[in-house]
C-alpha cells in the first residue's frame, strides 16, 4: 500500500457522539465536562492500542475551545499517538462538530494529552512510533520538544510568576462595584464509584476533569450571575492517581476578573476515610470563562475584590498567568506563517520562543516535498516552495562525530571563522545552557550599500532518542538594548539552523535549513538557480572548519 493512499494510522481511534439533552447545559450546548470525558476516553483508547496494556492520563496541554456544540449535533473525535517515549506517550486529539441537517462542520478544539502505560507486574517499555505521512513526521518530531516543555512547565511558571512584573490596579478600582472573591468560593465532594474508574480501579482522568469543570462553572456563575462559557483550560498535570472508594474534594474560586474574561482556580484533593487528616493533592487547574450575549460577543464582567493574604496572591498570579497564557497561545499555537519575523524577548515568553524556534525548524525538516536542485562534490542543495516561503536545505557528510559538530557550530561566535556572511558576532545574553541571544553583523547583500545586523536567538537540543538529530535552531528576536541603528539595515530570519545525524563512527550528516525572508530572497534565488556558487563555497568552508577543530572539544564531549 502506497503512503497516504488508503493509509490509516494503526493507533488512530475515532469516536462519534450525538449530543442529547442530557449532555447539555442550560444554554442547550454540550457541557465541556462531558466533552472532556469523551476526549479522555478516545485518547486513552488510542494510547492503549499502542501500548497493549492499561494507560492512565498524566497531563493535558492547553485547550482552547473555538466553537460551542448544540444539542442534536454530532461530535467527532479523532485521537492518535504522535510519539512514544520510555513509558509515556503523547496523544494528539482533534475535535469537530457536525450538523447533520445542514451538513456543516466546525473545528471545536485540538488537544494534546500525555498517557503513561501501567502494568502491575513488569515495567513497561513502549515500542517506538514509525511515522509515515508528512503530518505524522512533523508531529513525531515536535513531540520531543513539547515533552521537554512539559517537564519544566511547573518550574517555568514558578520562575515567571516570581520574576514577571505584575501591574496591580487594586487600589485604583471602585470597591463599591466589586464582588468579594469569597462569594464565588465553591466546595464539593464526589465519591469515586466503579463507573468512574477503569478496570484497574483508577479514576478516569476525564471524569475528574468533568467534575472540575462543574465546580469552576458554579464559581464563575456566582461572579457574573449569568451563564458563563468555558473558553480555555490551562495545561495541567495529574500529581497522583485516585481509586474507587476515594472521596474527592473539589475547591474552586474566581482568582481574578478582567474586562471580558475571568480566571477560576480549581484544586482537587483525595482522602479515603473521613477521619484521615492528610489529603492527597490530585490536581490543580486554571480555567478561563467568558459571558456571551445573544450575538456571541463577550460581555463586560464585574471586578473581583480578593481577600487579603492568599486571595491577593492569587489575584496577582492570575494577572501574570494571563500574560503568560497570551504569550504561549500566540507563540506556540499560531501557524508559522502567522508568527512575526521578530518577536520581543522577555522573561515571560522565553520558554515558548525557544520552543517555537526549535519546533519550527523540526517541522521544516520533516516536510517531505524537498526537491534536489543541484549536487556538487557530494554537497546537495534542496529547495522547497511552501506556505508562501522559499526554503533551501544544504546537506553533506563529514568525517566528524555528530556531538563534536554540534558543539563547534552551536557557538555562533566562531561562525565568522568559516562564514563570510558573519562579519562579527557578540554574545548578548546566555539565557540558559541551551539558549543564547547574539548580535550579528554581516556585509551588504543583493546590491544594498548598507551592511546588515541581526539579533538572533540560538536554541540547541541534544537527541531525545536514538535516530533523533542534534539541533541548532536560529530565529530573530527584538531586544530593547539592541534597537535598529542608522549604521545597519536590520535583517531578520524566521526559521533556520542545523541538524546533525550520526551516520556511523566519526561520520555525520550535516544539514543546514533556511526559510528565506524577503531581505535575502534575491540572494537565495541566485544561488538556487546556479548563477552563484556562494552556498557551496560557504558549506565547504564549514566542513573544513569542522575537520580542523574536531579535536578541540574532547572534555566538552563528556557532558553530551
Amino acid at each position: 500500500m502506497a503512503d497516504g493512499e488508503g493509509y490509516r494510522n494503526p493507533t488512530e481511534v475515532q469516536m462519534s457522539q450525538l449530543v442529547l439533552p442530557c449532555h447539555t447545559n442550560q444554554r442547550g450546548e454540550l457541557s465541556v465536562g462531558q466533552l472532556l470525558k469523551w476526549i479522555d476516553t478516545t485518547a486513552c483508547l488510542s494510547a492503549e492500542r499502542h501500548a497493549g496494556c492499561p494507560c492512565v492520563t498524566a497531563s493535558m496541554d492547553d485547550i482552547y475551545f473555538e466553537h460551542t456544540i448544540s444539542v442534536g449535533q454530532v461530535v467527532n473525535i479523532k485521537a492518535k499517538v504522535n510519539r512514544a517515549f520510555n513509558s509515556s506517550m503523547e496523544v494528539g486529539i482533534q475535535v469537530a462538530s457536525e450538523d447533520l441537517c445542514s451538513e456543516k462542520q466546525w473545528n471545536v478544539c485540538k488537544a494534546l494529552a500525555t498517557f503513561v502505560a501501567h502494568r502491575e507486574i513488569t515495567k513497561v517499555k513502549l515500542k517506538q512510533i514509525t511515522p509515515r505521512t508528512e503530518e505524522e513526521k512533523m508531529e513525531h518530531s515536535v513531540a520531543a520538544e513539547r515533552r521537554r516543555m512539559r517537564l519544566v512547565y511547573a518550574d517555568t511558571i514558578k520562575d515567571l510568576l516570581a520574576n514577571c512584573a505584575i501591574q496591580d490596579d487594586l487600589e485604583s478600582r471602585d470597591c463599591s462595584h466589586m464582588v468579594p472573591a469569597e462569594k464565588t468560593r465553591v466546595e464539593s465532594v464526589e465519591l469515586v464509584l466503579p463507573p468512574h474508574a477503569n478496570h484497574q480501579g483508577n479514576t478516569f482522568g476525564g471524569q475528574i476533569m468533568a467534575w472540575m469543570e462543574n465546580v469552576a462553572t458554579i464559581a464563575a456563575r456566582r461572579l457574573c450571575c449569568a451563564h458563563p462559557t468555558l473558553k480555555a483550560i490551562e495545561m495541567f498535570h495529574f500529581r497522583g492517581p485516585s481509586q474507587v472508594g476515594d472521596r474527592l474534594v473539589f475547591k474552586a474560586i474566581v482568582n481574578n476578573a478582567f474586562k471580558h474574561s475571568m480566571e477560576v482556580g480549581v484544586c482537587v484533593e483525595a482522602y479515603r476515610q473521613q477521619a484521615e487528616t492528610h489529603r492527597r493533592h490530585i490536581n490543580s487547574a486554571f480555567m478561563t470563562f467568558v459571558v456571551l450575549d445573544a450575538d456571541d460577543q463577550p460581555q463586560l464582567l464585574p471586578w473581583i475584590r480578593p481577600q487579603p493574604g492568599d486571595g491577593e496572591r492569587r489575584y496577582r498570579e492570575a494577572s501574570a498567568r494571563r500574560k503568560i497564557r497570551l504569550d504561549r497561545k500566540y507563540i506556540v499555537s499560531c501557524k508559522q506563517t502567522e508568527v512575526p519575523l521578530s518577536v520581543p524577548w522577555d522573561p515571560s515568553n522565553q520558554v515558548y520562543l525557544s520552543y517555537n524556534n526549535v519546533s519550527s525548524l523540526r517541522m521544516l525538516v520533516a516536510k517531505d516535498n524537498w526537491v534536489l536542485s543541484s549536487e556538487i562534490n557530494q554537497v546537495r542543495l534542496y529547495t522547497l516552495e511552501d506556505d508562501k516561503f522559499l526554503s533551501f536545505h544544504m546537506e553533506m557528510v563529514v568525517h566528524v562525530d555528530a556531538a563534536q559538530a554540534f558543539l563547534l557550530l552551536s557557538d555562533l561566535r566562531r561562525r565568522p571563522e568559516w562564514d563570510k556572511h558573519y562579519r562579527s558576532v557578540e554574545l548578548v545574553q546566555q539565557v540558559d545552557e541551551d539558549d543564547a541571544i547574539y548580535h550579528v553583523t554581516s556585509p551588504a547583500l543583493g546590491g544594498h550599500t548598507k551592511p546588515q545586523d541581526f539579533v538572533i536567538l540560538a536554541s540547541r537540543r541534544k537527541p531525545c532518542d536514538n535516530g533523533d538529530p542534534y539541533v541548532i535552531a536560529l530565529r530573530s528576536v527584538t531586544l530593547p538594548t539592541h534597537q535598529e541603528t542608522p549604521e545597519y539595515r536590520r535583517g531578520e530570519t524566521l526559521c533556520s539552523g542545523f541538524c546533525f545525524w550520526r551516520e556511523g563512527d566519526q561520520l555525520t550528516k550535516v544539514s543546514y535549513y533556511n526559510q528565506a525572508t524577503p531581505g535575502v530572497l534575491n540572494y537565495v534565488t541566485t544561488n538556487v538557480a546556479g548563477l552563484s556558487s556562494e552556498f557551496y563555497t560557504t558549506f565547504k568552508a564549514c566542513e573544513q572548519f569542522l575537520l580542523d577543530n574536531r579535536n578541540d572539544l574532547a572534555p566538552s564531549l563528556q557532558t553530551l
